[in-house]
């Protein structure tokens, strides 16, 4: 295969995971299949695919247990505020749940960010022919 087409199928391997924004799940689904479609074409495009789905289910874990984290907070404010007198809930948005809230938002924009930045950095070094490796990912697919 030639090495610019091969750069070529390597860029749109990791920008595939924007495919997450058109349906769900998507920014899984995209690169398993163009990894599936393109692995044995070169060792070059199999271990790109492999850093893009491994990364892009890395990322979806690391959403998942920040939003099970943030579970027993939202019901602890809620039943906090839960008036047992009345059976009505009290929508007090005093700075201990506020700072809950802000907190744990701010934390998922970030995380949020990152990925979408990883994406494009991956994507512009493969695109350079370089062997990306994304950083705090697990080897789902080794």
């Amino acid at each position: 295969m030639k090495k610019n087409n091969e750069n070529t199928n390597a860029f749109l391997l990791h920008i595939s995971a924007f495919a997450g924004f058109v349906f769900p799940f998507g920014h899984i689904v995209a690169p398993l299949i163009a990894w599936q479609t393109l692995k044995d074409r070169s060792a070059f495009l199999d271990e790109q695919g492999k850093q893009a789905v491994n990364f892009n289910l890395s990322y979806t874990l690391y959403i998942f247990i920040i939003s099970i984290a943030f579970i027993p907070f939202a019901f602890g404010s809620f039943f906090r505020n839960w008036d047992n007198f009345n059976h009505h809930i009290n929508f007090n948005l005093d700075m201990s749940n506020l700072f809950g809230f802000i907190g744990f938002g701010s934390l998922t924009g970030i995380i949020y960010i990152i990925g979408i930045a990883l994406v494009i950095i991956a994507s512009l070094k493969a695109r350079e022919g370089e062997n990306y490796k994304y950083p705090f990912t697990i080897k789902f697919i080794k």
